[in-house]
């Protein structure tokens, strides 16, 4: 019965989020092939939706691998999220770290919708990923999910998430 189980889990990891479209899965550094180009006002009613579908998941638990309102990790929810807007991104942080433009840390460039990452637990590689949902001058609020709070919205001014920060990527223009 637990082999079935961990079966069971492979393939829903396998099949949940998987890259199937040409839509941003491209990990070239080239902007043109890594980048949904819409008109500013379709772009940003498009945003405005994700960050909304991403926010009504806040309070659900977390869960490894999870994609599904029973339980999101990080990458799970952004992934999730995303696919309701027929975008397919990569099923994991890192992966999704290669994806769109890479802004670096220049959190000047922040942007809603631009996905976040940080590299947690003393990693040499990104392991973790939110989504902005506002950039000001000093400030980057994100959505993502806490392995002890689960789905929440986080500061790059917590001593923790300011100290972890690897990059900004921008997957919608």
């Amino acid at each position: 019965m637990k082999q079935l189980l961990y079966i069971s889990l492979l393939i829903v990891l396998f099949t949940s989020c998987k890259p199937s479209s040409a839509i941003v899965t491209s990990t070239e550094k080239s902007p043109a092939k890594n980048i949904i180009n819409l008109s500013s006002r379709k772009t940003n009613k498009l945003i405005d939706g994700i960050i909304d579908s991403a926010s009504k998941n806040i309070g659900i638990k977390y869960k490894t691998a999870g994609t599904t309102t029973s339980g999101y990790d990080c990458s799970g929810l952004v992934c999730s999220t995303f696919g309701m807007f027929d975008i397919k991104l990569p099923r994991t942080s890192i992966e999704q770290s290669r994806t769109g433009i890479d802004l670096g840390k220049n959190t000047d460039e922040a942007k809603k919708g631009d996905l976040i990452f940080f590299k947690t637990n003393n990693r040499s590689q990104i392991n973790h990923v939110g989504i902005v949902i506002e950039a000001n001058d000093d400030e980057i609020l994100f959505i993502h999910t806490s392995t002890s709070k689960g789905v929440i919205i986080s500061s790059t001014k917590e001593p923790y998430y300011r100290k972890t920060f690897a990059q900004l990527n921008r997957i919608l223009e």
